[in-house]
């Protein structure tokens, strides 16, 4: 048998032992959203932001407990429906060990939530629903703000220079079901009257003329729409086609400049009324996220779900150096908010300040309307946002 001259086996240990000080583990963030069907641009865009995110961190691997770490992103596709989400969250911690998961839709959310505190995994919930950290679950964070902070500066902006009567033909999912419970009573609460409500299944039609028909013949000032962009653009548009000449209420899901890119530009959705696009923020760190962005996708505007799910990873990251691991779901959500709070400007284009105390973010957003083809854009304070 041959043997090592001890002075080889000793270089040859020193050399494992070095290498293995360099080796790097992986930590594993899920996703699961739709990647096919009539959302599936919706949730390409989330999971753009989080790619994004993670081959930030990777160009300078973290540390974390005396060990260096990448990132990787395990996407599932779970075509919109909740109880696909369910059982990709079983697939993503069994499976993956992913000590977080993030889901960009609220069905998903909450059949996630029926088993996450249980799994011991981190729920990013991406819903503007206020009920997602209002159950009480403690592994849970809402990344985007509460939605009915928008609902009265958006009526104010249509009303004012529209008309009060409304017809609504959102989506018929659960976000824009809970979109419309709030809006009808806050539009007759401001004077308004609501002439029609047709909730339309966004994500299994393209022709929408028969339904958009049915609410514009009730005559309305203003039309209440939304879901995923394309969809969304594409009933704005055929309303326009059926001679609808009003402004649009845009619900937070819905993006206006994805929509203009469908409906030929800004001028068929004048007068809309919806959250500004990242690519007309001009506050600085969203500037220069919007031309990274830019360089890395061949030009394409980031969305509002790219920023935030972006700035999400970024947080979940920096809530695994201050809580020490990588595992212990329950030690990184107690370091959510203060994750946030302290990411550099870079790493948080949208400006969300951290977490208010059921676990929802609080972040400066901004209401954009289009008026005579060009996006206008106004502040809403955090002190508002997220509470």
């Amino acid at each position: 048998m041959y043997h090592f001259p001890r002075f080889k086996a000793v270089a040859l240990v020193l050399s494992l032992a070095v290498s293995g000080a360099h080796a790097q583990d992986i930590i594993k963030i899920g996703y699961s959203g739709p990647l096919s069907g009539g959302a599936a641009l919706y949730g390409k865009s989330v999971l753009n932001g989080m790619q994004m995110a993670a081959a930030e961190i990777n160009a300078a691997p973290v540390e974390i407990g005396g060990k260096r770490y990448k990132v990787e992103i395990v996407a599932l596709d779970d075509k919109y429906n909740p109880s696909e989400t369910g059982i990709n969250l079983q697939r993503l911690v069994q499976q993956h060990q992913t000590a977080a998961v993030l889901v960009p839709h609220s069905g998903g959310v909450f059949a996630a939530q029926a088993s996450n505190e249980k799994l011991k995994v981190l729920l990013l919930a991406y819903t503007s629903l206020p009920a997602a950290t209002e159950r009480g679950n403690k592994l849970t964070v809402r990344i985007p703000p509460d939605f009915t902070t928008y609902i009265s500066p958006f009526i104010k902006a249509a009303m004012s220079k529209y008309g009060k009567n409304v017809g609504l033909a959102q989506a018929d999912h659960d976000y824009a079901k809970a979109w419309s419970a709030a809006f009808k009573p806050a539009w007759e609460a401001a004077g308004g009257k609501v002439v029609a409500d047709n909730p339309m299944s966004y994500n299994k039609a393209a022709d929408f003329y028969s339904g958009v028909s049915r609410v514009i013949q009730a005559k309305p000032d203003v039309l209440f729409i939304g879901g995923a962009s394309e969809p969304t653009a594409l009933v704005a548009k055929q309303a326009r086609e059926l001679g609808f000449k009003g402004a649009f209420i845009v619900l937070d899901q819905a993006k206006l400049d994805e929509m203009a890119k469908i409906t030929g530009g800004y001028s068929t959705l004048e007068g809309a009324v919806g959250v500004m696009p990242m690519s007309g923020d001009d506050r600085p760190d969203a500037v220069a996220f919007t031309t990274r962005y830019r360089k890395l996708n061949e030009g394409k505007d980031p969305s509002s779900e790219v920023a935030l799910n972006y700035t999400a990873v970024h947080a979940t990251i920096a809530a695994m150096k201050l809580a020490g691991t990588v595992s212990d779901a329950t030690a990184i959500r107690a370091q959510m908010d203060q994750a946030f709070r302290k990411l550099p400007g870079q790493y948080n284009p949208a400006s969300v300040e951290g977490l208010d105390a059921k676990g929802g973010a609080i972040v400066n957003a901004i209401v954009a309307s289009v008026e005579n083809g060009k996006l206008k854009g106004q502040l809403l304070r955090s002190n508002a946002a997220g509470q």
